[in-house]
């Protein structure tokens, strides 16, 4: 699996349990487990919640699932 894979699916993962549609960036990184500092790692790569945030645009609001927060996430990290 890929960094891009391993990321994207860990996404999916830490928001199984979110409710959607989330319409706001607080309401997104209080949907991980541990809120902000909730990390995704793969390899040498560590991503927190809280950073992947500042990737997102008031526009990309609201999120209707984690596949499609996990895909906006990792096509901005360049991952």
């Amino acid at each position: 699996m890929s960094v891009k894979e391993d990321i994207h699916s860990q996404i999916i993962g830490g928001l199984a349990d979110a409710t959607f549609p989330i319409e706001t960036p607080e309401k997104l990184l209080a949907a991980f487990p541990a809120g902000a500092d909730t990390t995704c790692r793969s390899g040498d790569v560590a991503v927190t919640a809280g950073e992947a945030g500042t990737l997102l645009k008031e526009s990309d609001f609201p999120f209707k699932s984690a596949k499609e927060v996990a895909d906006v996430i990792v096509e901005r990290a360049g991952l």
